[in-house]
């Protein structure tokens, strides 16, 4: 019975926190779950010494010690090495007579390490050490779930769908496998419109973006990303994975279609037949991921025209002119191709101004040709009855009038002018001045011929 209860005395720590234990564990958890321990135990250390600080208050300095070899954890208390007269802080410090005691060694300004009893130490290791370990678990887990999400921005992931809120229609897909997974949810606006998933269906999705949360990484997916066209081409086209041919920009409409423009750094390498495939196997392929989304494949050129040309595929295009200042040009097309250049409710052209990122106005080939239209013509009219003065039938006299206003005295000079007869024979001899001046001033006189005839 002495033997009993001896043993019992010497078991200071609480059953199953022993330190091997604990070691094994974390050895454990890093084989399986990939945490690694050196994580793990760093946690489990601070949280002891957060809950030894919590029952010691006024106790600063602690520190644990963890030796992986021996598989030990030791708990000191530092404390600083005082002069008898400068003691004051029991839990802080300790007199220069007690620490010789210790060691012979120790000086003043030295750091001592009393050891926690480890009656106390496993005390507060039982308490904290499991609800660490649980919470240090989901801690790193959810650590690794974010890195290794972060690091796939930007990608494409696939996910099962395990459920579809019939409220919203948002829907959840698992997303990765092991510590790693986690749970994202596709919103309805990031759905392909008449796209219809079903739980347990495998679906591609584009990351957008990853941040932390405190339940663990927050993923924003899509499928109506333009990126996710890209990282399909990338899939099925080898050369566009090791840089042969490169997507210079792409423009989509989720569900209706999609425009992507194509360089190649190869002059050998067609960067269309490439996308394309032999018999159309690789555009198909990207075809039938999208549920059908029509996809026009065109060349990238560095001359703006030439590629506004080629965005507005598939419409002939008679010719382009840029703007002078900003990005803007005018197209114009034969007649007959008007409707097939604008597209219907004008997507093509909405589709071409985003991929080549000018403002373009389409017009048809007779346009110039075009009369004027009734409201410029009245605009014309308008402006004619404002602006241009009457013109009256005697321009002459007229502008005499308006040119030179009457005073008084050029209205006698007026009055002879009119007074006088203009013979209707050029040659005949004209009045002479003397009685036109007579005339003059007497007006009302009646007018005497020179031979005085009546």
């Amino acid at each position: 019975m002495k033997g009993k209860g001896t043993k019992g005395r010497k078991q200071k720590e609480p059953a199953g926190m022993n330190p091997s234990e604990i070691f094994n564990a974390l050895t454990l958890l890093e084989k399986e779950r990939g945490i690694p321990k050196a994580f793990m135990l760093e946690k489990i250390i601070q949280a002891i010494v957060a809950a030894y600080k919590k029952d010691h208050p006024d106790t600063e300095n602690v520190e644990v010690e963890a030796d992986e070899e021996a598989q030990t954890l030791r708990m000191f208390v530092k404390k600083n090495v005082v002069d008898e007269e400068d003691y004051v802080d029991p839990f802080n410090e300790i007199p220069l007579e007690e620490a010789k005691r210790i060691s012979a060694r120790y000086e003043i300004g030295d750091t001592v390490n009393i050891p926690v009893d480890n009656l106390e130490f496993g005390r507060i290791a039982a308490g904290n050490g499991k609800q660490v370990i649980i919470q240090g678990l989901r801690e790193a887990e959810r650590g690794m779930a974010y890195e290794e999400f972060n690091s796939k921005q930007h990608e494409i992931l696939t996910g099962t769908v395990t459920r579809i809120d019939p409220r919203n229609q948002n829907v959840t897909l698992h997303i990765g496998t092991g510590s790693e997974a986690t749970d994202a949810v596709l919103t309805a606006g990031e759905q392909i419109p008449g796209e219809e998933l079903t739980e347990g269906m495998m679906v591609k999705v584009y990351v957008v973006n990853v941040s932390r949360a405190t339940r663990g990484p927050q993923i924003l997916i899509s499928r109506t990303h333009p990126g996710l066209v890209r990282r399909l081409f990338e899939l099925e086209v080898p050369e566009i994975y090791d840089g042969t041919v490169e997507v210079k920009s792409i423009s989509r409409e989720a569900g209706s279609r999609t425009k992507i423009a194509v360089a190649s750094t190869d002059e050998q390498v067609d960067p269309i037949g490439a996308c394309v495939g032999p018999r159309g196997q690789r555009v198909n392929h990207v075809t039938e991921e999208l549920h059908g989304e029509k996809i026009d494949i065109i060349k990238y050129y560095d001359d703006p025209a030439e590629f506004i040309a080629a965005a507005l595929a598939p419409a002939e295009v008679d010719s382009v002119t840029l703007a002078p200042e900003g990005k803007a040009c005018r197209v114009r097309v034969p007649d007959h191709q008007l409707s097939l250049a604008i597209g219907r409710e004008g997507q093509n052209a909405r589709l071409a101004a985003r991929l080549t990122g000018y403002k373009i106005d389409i017009k048809p080939r007779s346009f110039e040709e075009a009369p004027a239209t009734p409201e410029s013509a009245d605009a014309a009219e308008v402006a004619d009855e404002t602006d241009t003065p009457e013109v009256p039938e005697n321009p002459d006299t007229e502008a005499a009038e308006v040119s030179e206003p009457e005073t008084p005295e050029n209205a006698d000079e007026t009055e002879v002018t009119d007074a006088a007869e203009v013979p209707e024979n050029p040659h005949a001899e004209a009045p002479e001045v003397a009685d036109a001046a007579e005339t003059a001033k007497n007006p009302d006189a009646p007018e005497v011929p020179e031979d005085g005839g009546i």
